[in-house]
């Protein structure tokens, strides 16, 4: 992801797998759900929402990079895979047992 692309985006939204809402992020922009972690296909840059595949993304390890934990994902539409830095108010079991499923580089 290129940072100098990023597009301030702060919705809250009811996510597509679990059902519940998801508040706007408390210092940044919100791209996943904070309750089961997946996420929507709908970036091309970090923010811009101008992605037309819209996808579930599912949650599927996670990596360091620049020092930033991110989650892992992989489109269930087009099956690319897509990255994001964890938030502080994510689930942080749900963080736990992701990460004891892969890291990734």
């Amino acid at each position: 992801m290129d940072q100098k692309k990023f597009q301030k985006n702060n919705k809250s939204f009811t996510c597509l797998n679990c059902g519940k809402v998801t508040p706007a992020h408390p210092s940044s922009s919100r791209d996943h759900c904070i309750f089961c972690l997946y996420s929507q296909h709908v970036d091309i840059n970090p923010g811009d929402r101008a992605n037309d595949c819209k996808g579930l993304l599912k949650p599927i390890g996670l990596r360091v990079k620049n020092s930033r934990n991110q989650i892992v994902y992989r489109c269930g539409k087009c099956n690319k895979l897509t990255y994001c830095i964890i938030a502080p108010d994510d689930d942080r079991e749900l963080i736990v047992k992701l990460g004891s499923l892969k890291w990734l580089e």
